[in-house]
């Protein structure tokens, strides 16, 4: 790969801030931020993994009730969240999301819509989470499907 010598300093500067091994480490981690980024944008369909991060005014109540409500209309996506209190009440909220790409911009700009939402990010990547229930052909009950194995509830076995 060829750089200019100026990209390579702050490159270099990068790996050497953050305690990396190796340039190669570096680039391969902003190769892959960049691919699930184009995943996103080029195939709105594909099926993404990612935190969504939301920092926010507390307003009395009236933005997290907000934010809980557009997390509620999203409900296969968002897996999970993380509320913190910040200094001069203000709010750090992360959401842990799964879901086709489109449905993760949708619910990007529902939560960017709500007044006192100040900053928003979406990190994804297209390593997915595993299913957390399966279905069984043979059984009408789920199936709990946990690292690979089937483990069937106690309804079903």
């Amino acid at each position: 790969m060829s750089l200019p010598a100026d990209l390579f300093r702050q490159l270099d500067a990068m790996v050497e801030e953050r305690g990396l091994p190796s340039r190669s480490q570096l680039i391969s981690e902003l190769i892959r931020h960049a691919l699930a980024e184009h995943e996103a944008l080029t195939r709105p369909e594909e099926m993404l993994a990612g935190t969504i991060t939301i920092v926010y005014r507390g307003d009395k109540g009236r933005v997290r009730q907000q934010l809980a409500q557009s997390q509620a209309d999203y409900l296969k996506e968002v897996i999970s969240s993380q509320h913190v209190f910040l200094e001069d009440d203000q709010s750090l909220e992360v959401l842990l999301v799964q879901g086709p790409a489109t449905r993760l911009k949708e619910l990007c700009d529902a939560l960017r819509s709500i007044r006192g939402v100040h900053q928003l990010q979406l990190v994804t990547t297209t390593a997915l989470l595993p299913p957390l229930h399966e279905q069984d052909a043979a059984h009408d009950g789920p199936v709990l499907a946990a690292r690979g194995h089937k483990l069937k509830s106690e309804a079903t076995a």
